[in-house]
């Protein structure tokens, strides 16, 4: 456990981010390793060998840290933390696009929006593990009161709504779009964040258990809604295996297999360095998987927000 967490702060020190990221990624790591300790000493699971914490085959590049021009707010949005609102032109005089992005950094979304006329970013961080960002969103009024409490902010109407969570992220965009009410997106990108429970608990595929379907119901009918072309989906995902739930490949897995497609190998370069090794394209449904099983695999795709929204609403 000492060695684990000497290489794992050895690479957080290593990596071009905030402090605020660097905690963020510390207490995921740490948080998902103590769960997996704890589940093998409670239901005397196999040893899983931890994903490498240092890898060095790919460049790993990484979005500057850096306060971009514009206005910049912290907001009260009715969730356990304040959300931050970034505008990069602050005397906007028409409706605007919204991005929301969950989990990471706001210099993350701040970047990806920096060059889009009429667009603001709001990043909202809850913590460790999806249930935090699941929690505050089951109640039918957060995401309303969220966006009421953004519109008036940003002193213009909201015109289009775009959704995008990182890892752990993905919670609160299930919950929202788990609510009937919730008012219609324009689109939604999962960066290596579906994660689902296996059936019987404890076991994993290989070991012949089921995905617990009814965690990715809504992202199902979320896919077929963007094969129609009523929504644009983008679902990417890295080799990361968790091992005591179901991985962002499996669950790539189990969609395309209910969509009736096939995986479309490829193998072509993605942004900031990353190895694309699958792409499936169906209308406005895309789900990409990418190579690597390590942490810095797993941020790759935070950090490549920029070029998947670009994508998305080309």
């Amino acid at each position: 456990m000492r060695i684990l967490a000497y290489n794992f702060q050895t690479f957080i020190r290593q990596l071009p981010a905030t402090k605020r990221a660097l905690q963020l990624i510390s207490l995921s790591y740490f948080t998902l390793l103590g769960n997996l300790l704890y589940a093998q000493k409670q239901n005397h699971m196999a040893p899983q060998n931890p994903s490498p914490m240092t890898e060095s085959i790919r460049p790993h590049e990484r979005i500057a840290p850096v306060d971009l021009p514009g206005k910049h707010l912290d907001l009260d949005v009715g969730l356990p933390y304040p959300a931050h609102l970034y505008l990069p032109d602050d005397e906007i005089r028409d409706s605007v696009s919204l991005l929301i992005h969950f989990h990471g950094p706001h210099e993350i979304a701040d970047h990806a929006i920096k060059n889009k006329i009429h667009w603001a970013a709001l990043t909202i961080n809850l913590g460790s593990g999806s249930s935090a960002y699941s929690r505050p969103f089951d109640q039918s009024d957060a995401f309303g009161q969220l966006l009421t409490v953004t519109e008036k902010a940003i002193q213009n109407p909201i015109k289009a709504i775009y959704l995008s969570g990182w890892s752990a992220g993905y919670g609160a965009i299930r919950s929202i779009l788990k609510q009937e009410s919730h008012p219609k997106m324009d689109g939604v990108i999962l960066l290596d964040g579906m994660h689902a429970g296996y059936i019987p608990k404890n076991q994993t595929l290989a070991t012949g258990a089921k995905i617990k379907e009814e965690d990715l119901a809504v992202f199902l009918s979320l896919s077929h809604e963007a094969m129609k072309e009523n929504i644009s989906f983008t679902f990417t995902h890295s080799s990361v295996f968790p091992g005591t739930y179901a991985s962002t490949t499996e669950c790539a897995d189990y969609l395309i297999h209910k969509l009736q497609l096939e995986r479309n190998p490829v193998l072509n370069h993605g942004p900031l360095g990353m190895q694309q090794l699958a792409d499936n394209h169906v209308g406005k449904l895309r789900i990409k998987a990418f190579a690597g099983n390590s942490a810095p695999d797993h941020i790759d795709h935070l950090h490549a927000l920029f070029y998947f929204l670009e994508e998305l609403t080309r």
